[in-house]
Order: structure tokens, then sequence, then C-alpha cells
């Protein structure tokens, strides 16, 4: 049913706005003002659309925003599912299957996340290189459908070389810090334990977050193009110096909004745009 519920979703969506765009935005926690710059939006709360999950975490507004951004089309998600919410798999990764039916070929997936590698510093910016999925749970398990694609999926280049080459460039004309690293992924919803963080950094893992992997695996999965953009909110558990909290993660997100937005804006208007 996977198939039947996400092309019914997607029919809509398509009743409820003209835009078709061909690149996706998904926004985390804290950094949805993007969405906010968007000219002659569309807005679509996600209670609208048939099959869809709801989430109630906060800093999420949980809508899609359909419309332009310096002329070029695009659709932002403002807010996404997890798994820690007590969903499925499949009910965390639905919007990337809907997306995929509305002609979603390029999808930027970012998080607020903490940092493992001691270079780093809250505030910072860094580009996903690969992942590291370790909580025992894959997007894709389930039946397969081969509208969607192959029962097993390559894994070898999940965020895309040339899009992360683009997102360095437009980092350095603009003069922003943009770091590289291995996202791990944690399911929360409490943080990581001391000892949890040491065995993610001997496993090679420069941020940890609760998120973007299972929509990653997802979207790969169903041929798109991927860039995986994190903020460091914190250090991680063991490294920071005082504990954590989802406010002060939200407070340092939107702290680090501005220079987001400016990197995320410039490359989404340089993002090849395929038919």
């Amino acid at each position: 049913m996977l198939y039947e519920n996400a092309m019914q979703a997607a029919d809509l969506i398509r009743e409820k706005t003209s835009y078709r765009p061909k690149i996706a935005v998904i926004l985390g926690s804290g950094l949805g003002s993007l969405g906010e710059q968007i000219e002659n939006a569309d807005y679509i709360p996600y209670a609208d659309v048939p099959h869809f999950p709801v989430s109630d975490v906060a800093g999420h507004a949980a809508r899609f925003v359909f419309g332009k951004l310096k002329g070029r089309e695009i659709v932002f998600m403002q807010g996404r599912f997890h798994y820690y919410e007590g969903l499925s798999m499949r009910q965390v990764c639905f919007p990337v299957y809907v997306l995929h039916l509305l002609g979603i070929r390029t999808i930027v997936i970012t998080n607020a996340c903490g940092g493992i590698n001691t270079q780093f510093t809250p505030g910072d910016l860094m580009l996903i290189e690969d992942h590291i999925n370790m909580i025992g749970a894959n997007s894709l398990i389930g039946e397969n459908d081969e509208r969607f694609g192959v029962r097993f999926p390559d894994m070898t280049e999940v965020y895309d070389v040339s899009l992360r080459k683009l997102a360095m460039t437009c980092a350095e004309e603009l003069s922003i810090t943009l770091r590289s690293g291995v996202y791990g992924y944690f399911s929360g919803p409490c943080y990581e334990t001391a000892a949890e963080i040491r065995a993610y950094k001997a496993l090679g893992a420069d941020a940890v977050g609760m998120s973007t992997v299972p929509e990653a695996t997802a979207a790969n999965y169903l041929g798109m193009h991927i860039l995986g953009l994190s903020c460091i909110t914190n250090m991680a558990t063991g490294i920071a110096s005082k504990a954590h909290s989802h406010e002060a993660v939200l407070a340092a997100a939107e702290k680090s909004g501005k220079v987001f937005s400016e990197l995320l804006s410039e490359v989404l208007c340089r993002i090849p745009v395929e038919d």
C-alpha cells in the first residue's frame, strides 16, 4: 500500500499548488526560517495530506512550503518525522516517497546535531560525506515495491559528490566555514551517553543526530540526488561541559540560521535542474 498511499498524498498536493519543483529541502530543528523567504508561497499543512503522520516536536512547523526562491521553484518541508516518536521507519520516510512522486529529483536534507570532532565548535556547519547507522533499524525494511526501486540498493555514494563540491564552492565564495564529516545516527529521544559517543568517535563519526539517515536511505533508494547539511548546535556528551536540552539546541540552530540560510540559498539557486 505504500505506493498507493503516497500517490494519494501526491495527488492532493498537486490539487493545492500549481508549483512543480524539482528540488526539495527538509529543514531540521530550528532551521525553518529559510522557508519564510520563499516568494508567492503555497502552504500545505501535513495534517491536510492523506496518510501523513502527526509530529509534536518543538521547532517543527509541520507543513510544506511551495514557491520560488530567487526565481527558482522549490518546496521546503518545515518539519520532519522521527523514529523516536514511535513511528515506523516507513512513516518517517513517507514524505520522501511523496516528494519522489511529485517529481523531485534533488533533495537537500538538513539537521541540527551534536559535534563529536573536537575541531568543531557550536555554530559550525558540516557537509555530510557519509553516515553510520547503528540503531538496528533501516528505512527500507519491509516489502519492496519495484515501482520505487530495487530490493538491494547500492549505498556507495549516498551524498552526491557534485553537490558536495558545489556546496564547498559556494561556502568559499561567501567566506563561510563549511566543515565536512561523517554523521552518526542515534535513535533518541534521549541524548547519547559519554560511552556511546566514544564508540561513535571510534567508528569515525564527526557528528551525531537523531534524523537524516532514514530519509537519505530512502531518497538514495528512489534515485534522488542528495545533499546533507548539518548545523553543529552543541558538542556531544562527554565533550560538552554542560547537560543537553532541546531548548538549547533550538536556540543555537536559530542563532546560526542567518549563515545557514545564506549558504543554502546560494546552493539551491545553482543546483542543476533535471527535466
